[in-house]
C-alpha cells in the first residue's frame, strides 16, 4: 500500500474546514471508507471528487450524511437510468437503418 495513494483526513478537514465528525458520519452510512495507517486516519484520493461534492452539499446547502447519502443514490440511480436509455437507443438504431 503506497501512502502517496492516500490523503490524511485531518488535512481535508483543515482544508475544507470540516469537523472531523462529518467524515465519521459518512463513514458509518457507507458513503466513504475511512483507512486507519499506522495512528492517522486517511481516505483513498480516488474518492477525492465525490468527498468534494459532498463537502459542498453539507457546507452550501447545508445537507446533513443522511441527506448526502440520498442524494448520491438518486445520482446513481439517474446515472443508471441514462446508460440504459443510451443502450436502448443504440439498439433501436439498429432497426432504424434496416
Amino acid at each position: 500500500m503506497n501512502l502517496e495513494e492516500f490523503i490524511a483526513l485531518s488535512n481535508l478537514c483543515e482544508y475544507h474546514e470540516v469537523e472531523m465528525s462529518f467524515f465519521t458520519d459518512l463513514s458509518e452510512i457507507g458513503l466513504i471508507e475511512i483507512r486507519q495507517i499506522e495512528t492517522a486516519n486517511y481516505l483513498h484520493r480516488d474518492n477525492i471528487a465525490d468527498i468534494e461534492k459532498m463537502i459542498r452539499m453539507h457546507r452550501e446547502l447545508n445537507i446533513n450524511a443522511e441527506g448526502i447519502d440520498v442524494v448520491f443514490n438518486l445520482l446513481k440511480r439517474v446515472e443508471e437510468l441514462q446508460q440504459e436509455l443510451l443502450t436502448t437507443k443504440n439498439r433501436l438504431h439498429i432497426y432504424e437503418l434496416d
